[in-house]
């Protein structure tokens, strides 16, 4: 068996190998590469794409997963020999119902999309993306049907970053949690406001990256084997184990996006650094689901970066940064007004209590574009009814309504639920932290983080993709998918600071 397995490792190895290279590329698309270079790198990320999907549905790889799956049967299911053989299995049979010459024409269809949408968002010229949108939901819809699906054309595609979820599922959830979040919503809108008019002020952006890097530092993510960079949209990447790159952006008239941006990816960034090494070049060593990615990214977003524990530590910092905009804001004025509830325009500056809903727009345009119940030239007037239905807002501009988001200029249709499906995760898994770690709250209070990140990696991070993220879940909490806690959560915060509820 263990000949197999090596030899299976190391086939494996050659894929991750190809799939980091086109990574790296496309993580430069994002930071550094020129503008002229967009069309000679859509070619070079079309072939690496291509030649990975190739070299992993080979049928020497097919042929060892056969041998290797009565040889593993009687393993521990989390051991890593039987988790490889059977998560490479599911992965396998995916991708042997998708043409290679499709995965070059999307990565391909990508490159360009990411870099006209670029342009087009600082343009306000959705005209100039639509035919890559089109052409991006296209392929997507192609994809679908090569995968194939029982119900939903859009469980095929949601399937892709939150394995097993079905739409059905999510529009259950999303409906129950619609009806408990809208009145509270309304009871918000009819307080008073705490003051936020602070935080919107010119704060010099080179003196907020800086404050920014000793928090990515603190919390513990590793600059030996990770960077930090300005991207139009924040991302995180990860080539290796060893290197996982996160990226942020800087808005010099509010202060909050930065920081939130940084800790958001930082989540992410965690999540991947703490994977086993021994995953390394296998298709284990990733995060389990993207809800579950982003159920790390929220947590250390919002409930430790929006806390007052974390800002009884970090406040004073800070007002030693911006003496002139902070010195006479006081602790509680400052972690009321970053907590003000106000629904925007964009999502993610948006605040935790009404960032739900931008997800639930974003979702049900995916569904009927998708379905053809909506054509790209629609998008912007949807968009803008939508957004003006759930918050009581319409975008002047495409900039900051259909373009403000890279998603869809990366193909990725069935992305958008997995972060509200992550919201759900991270209350229910940090409720579990506090129970394990009773003294957490007096820790993040000191500025200490090495106990609530060793329990992630503990529960979370080492296992990669052995376990799947319901079965994470269910392992770390004794539940299931629930979204009460949440909204226990945000009833707790936000009615102390709305006197509310």
């Amino acid at each position: 068996m263990q000949e197999r397995l090596d030899e299976l490792k190391s086939l494996l190895g050659q894929v991750q190998d190809l799939n980091a290279a086109a990574a790296v590329l496309e993580w430069d698309q994002e930071t550094y590469m020129p503008d002229g270079a967009a069309e000679a790198r859509a070619h070079q990320v079309a072939t690496l794409r291509k030649l990975a999907h190739e070299f992993f549905t080979a049928d020497e790889v097919g042929t060892l997963l056969e041998a290797l799956a009565p040889e593993t049967q009687a393993l521990d299911p989390v051991s890593t020999e039987a988790s490889l053989v059977r998560v490479t299995r599911r992965d396998y049979d995916k991708a042997l119902k998708v043409p290679a010459s499709l995965v070059a024409e999307m990565a391909e269809a990508v490159a360009r999309g990411k870099q006209t949408w670029r342009k087009a968002r600082a343009e306000n010229t959705y005209a100039t993306f639509a035919p890559h949108l089109e052409r991006l939901i296209a392929l997507n819809v192609q994809k679908a049907e090569a995968l194939g699906y029982e119900d939903r054309i859009y469980d095929a595609l949601l399937d892709q970053y939150e394995e097993g979820m079905k739409t059905a599922t999510v529009e259950t959830v999303f409906t129950d949690l619609r009806a408990q979040l809208v009145p509270i919503v309304q009871a918000i809108a009819e307080s008073t406001p705490p003051d936020a008019s602070f935080l919107h002020q010119p704060f010099d952006t080179q003196k907020q990256w800086d404050f920014g890097m000793g928090v990515l530092k603190d919390v513990g993510y590793d600059f030996d084997r990770g960077r930090q960079d300005i991207s139009t949209h924040p991302f995180t990447t990860s080539f290796s184990i060893t290197d996982v790159r996160v990226t942020t952006r800087v808005n010099e008239q509010f202060l909050p996006s930065a920081l939130s941006s940084t800790l958001h990816e930082c989540g992410h960034g965690l999540y991947e650094q703490g994977i086993d090494l021994a995953l390394e070049r296998t298709p284990l060593a990733d995060g389990t689901s993207l809800g579950m990615h982003e159920s790390q990214s929220r947590m250390w977003e919002n409930l430790v970066g929006l806390s007052r524990p974390f800002w009884q530590h970090y406040y004073p910092q800070l007002q030693a940064v911006f003496p002139d905009q902070l010195g006479g804001v006081s602790l509680e004025t400052f972690y009321r007004g970053i907590n003000n509830v106000t629904p925007g325009l964009i999502r993610v500056e948006s605040d935790e209590v009404t960032y739900n809903l931008h997800i639930m727009l974003r979702f049900e345009l995916e569904q009927a574009m998708v379905e053809g119940r909506v054509q790209v030239a629609e998008l912007p007037d949807l968009w803008n009814a939508k957004m003006e239905e759930y918050l009581g807002l319409r975008p002047e501009t495409d900039a900051e309504g259909v373009l403000q988001d890279i998603h869809w200029s990366l193909g990725a249709i069935g992305y958008f639920p997995t972060y509200s499906l992550g919201n759900l995760m991270s209350v229910q898994l940090f409720d579990q932290a506090q129970q394990d770690l009773p003294d957490l709250e007096n820790q993040i209070a000191s500025g200490q983080f090495a106990g609530l990140l060793g329990w992630l990696q503990t529960n979370i991070h080492q296992y990669g993709r052995k376990l799947q993220a319901l079965e994470i879940l269910q392992r770390v909490t004794g539940q299931g998918l629930d979204a009460g806690p949440w909204l226990a959560y945000i009833r707790q915060k936000y009615g102390a600071i709305y006197n509310e509820f």
